[in-house]
């Protein structure tokens, strides 16, 4: 007997901790149970091969919106080659409307609905041991007769029956560890399917800390927390914290969502003193607009929210990732535009802009008339247009989530974008009329070099009179070396050959780079300037330290160089890697 659970990933670094879960659960079963993982970019034909040559007895595919259109293709085609093999789905694309998904799929068998531990354990039985199909909880299935039979829901588990199933690290080399120590929510946002499970359990910290250790010890790259607000327990959060703190190995970095309004003081002030990059936090703001966090029931204190992440960026040392999400109710296009502008204006290290997506299950699909929502029919189930924004407002807005990708979240443009924003009335209108001018030059769904989007950035700031000239190719010339110690120089920049003794003497053996400007940097390096930078009548020289870089950006140290120091002959003495 082989039972085989299938999971398609959106990408390769992903992996289904929901399959692992599963196996390991019906522990008595495992020489009977086996994983298979694909992602999305493997060729369904090679996956139909591959589960064909295994000659399952019965097939199991995790569904989710990133994989559900592979999932029916594949399970179609299987039951084409193989019409006696029981089909069987699980996960949250498959959960909520069980039946309809049924009678539109004829050749799948059943459905494993909500949590599925208990349930694919009783599942197992039923093929193993003879249990009675109808004795199986929650699942919908055809009857012998082509019935639909829906049976009772599983109770959900105790968060310590769950067992851990990363003993063997090595399968997951080069692949981001998920981890639970909770499963629901406190919060009922209408949007998510995490606020029908009103069920919130934790995992016991002896638990808990057993596990980290493992992870610790074995020094993997990153730990993603799947807990959907980590920090609602607080007496939990802060143990584990500190934790992670005792335990730190200098590398592992852990990764939370977290409300921000909800950090206490005794919280902040301990989140500061974590070492840079062994925590990073995931904010979920959606929204600055009152009205549309009241209407989607997301209850959030947003000044305390502002406060704890300006807190936060002061400290320094953790990675602030802030989330919104556009198409929500009574959010139109101005109103995103502030709250684009609010959000942005606390300086996250990544700013993402998501897009609604109406999920079959969620108080929100059942509202979407109400709302004069329309969205794709097919997953994601993106929105397109709402009462308050129309389809082509949001096409705009689209042009804004692609700029901010491509010159904010990268990290490579950060003094260029932060000088030219003093040029427009809004960070929100920077993004904007960028992502016009791509737009109106057919420069959208190109791939373009690190050099070409400089060169197309350069053309737009001409083109639209942003400042001088001299400044930004200044600002590019630095952000480019900022990153790394370019093989070859742009176009524009001066003519290194000026400096070239002085950068022979300074930087010397080291894995550094020495560069002259005529625009004073260092207070935005510092982060103390705003506005334009001043502009000199004696080129300022700046060196770029690659062996010390920034724990969240990667950017290199940078070290202002004294007149003096040019012609200092025990410059080459100094220590860069004592720079801040």
């Amino acid at each position: 007997m082989k039972i085989l659970l299938v999971a398609i990933n959106a990408k390769y670094i992903h992996s289904n901790p929901a399959v692992y879960s599963l196996k390991a659960y019906a522990k008595e079963y495992s020489a009977c149970t086996k994983v298979a993982e694909y992602t999305i970019n493997h060729r369904t034909e090679m996956i139909l091969q591959e589960l064909y040559r295994q000659q399952p007895d019965v097939l199991l595919f995790s569904c989710y919106i990133w994989n559900i259109s592979y999932v029916c293709e594949l399970m179609e085609e299987m039951h084409k080659l193989m019409p006696r093999l029981p089909i069987w789905a699980g996960g949250p694309e498959v959960s909520y409307e069980s039946r309809s998904f049924l009678e539109q799929h004829p050749e799948v068998l059943g459905i494993l609905r909500g949590e599925g531990e208990e349930t694919f354990r009783e599942l197992c039985s039923h093929y193993i041991d003879g249990r009675e199909l109808d004795q199986v909880k929650g699942i919908v299935y055809r009857s012998s007769k082509g019935e639909l039979v829906e049976t009772p829901p599983q109770a959900p588990l105790s968060m310590d029956e769950l067992p851990f199933f990363y003993e063997h690290l090595e399968q997951w080399e080069n692949r981001i560890i998920y981890y639970e120590t909770s499963r629901g929510c406190p919060f009922s946002c209408s949007y998510c399917l995490s606020s029908i499970e009103k069920s919130l359990r934790f995992r016991s910290l002896s638990l808990v800390y057993g596990e980290l250790s493992h992870f610790l010890l074995s020094r993997v790259p990153q730990v993603k927390f799947t807990d959907r607000t980590f920090n609602c327990n607080h007496s939990h959060a802060l143990s584990i914290w500190r934790f992670l703190k005792e335990h730190d190995n200098g590398i592992t970095n852990f990764h939370f969502e977290v409300a921000a309004d909800l950090l206490t003081e005794e919280e902040l002030e301990f989140l500061a003193t974590l070492r840079p990059g062994l925590v990073q936090l995931e904010i979920g703001v959606q929204s600055a607009n009152a009205a549309t966090l009241n209407e989607v029931c997301r209850v959030t204190d947003l000044q305390r929210l502002k406060t704890s992440v300006e807190r936060l960026k002061k400290a320094g040392n953790i990675h602030l990732h802030l989330d919104l999400i556009a198409g929500l109710p009574l959010e139109g296009f101005e109103s995103f535009q502030n709250s684009f502008d609010c959000i942005y204006g606390l300086h996250p290290h990544q700013l993402q802009l998501g897009f609604l997506k109406i999920l079959k299950g969620s108080p929100m699909y059942e509202k979407q008339k109400d709302y004069g929502i329309l969205c794709r029919k097919a997953p994601p189930y993106e929105v397109l247009a709402t009462k308050w924004l129309t389809y082509e407002e949001l096409l705009r807005m689209k042009w804004v989530e692609e700029m901010l990708e491509v010159y904010y979240n990268s990290g490579q443009f950060a003094m260029t974008m932060e000088v030219l924003k003093e040029a427009f009335d809004s960070p929100f209108e920077l993004f904007y009329k960028l992502g016009e001018y791509y737009d109106k030059n057919g420069l959208f769904f190109l791939s373009h070099s690190r050099m070409r989007r400089c060169e197309i950035l350069l053309d737009f700031i001409e083109k639209t009179d942003s400042g001088p000239k001299d400044l930004y190719q200044e600002t590019l010339t630095f952000d480019l070396y900022s990153r790394e110690r370019m093989k070859s120089r742009p176009a524009w920049a001066a003519c290194w050959q000026e400096w070239k003794e002085a950068s022979r003497r300074i930087c010397g053996k080291k894995n550094a780079h020495l560069e002259g400007f005529y625009y004073d940097f260092t207070g935005l390096i510092k982060g103390s300037q705003k506005g334009y930078p001043r502009r000199c009548k004696e080129r300022q020289f700046y060196l770029f330290f690659y062996e010390k870089r920034d724990a969240f950006t990667g950017q290199a140290a940078v070290i202002p160089i004294e007149p003096e120091e040019m012609t200092n002959d025990k410059t080459d003495q100094r220590d860069p890697g004592t720079a801040g």
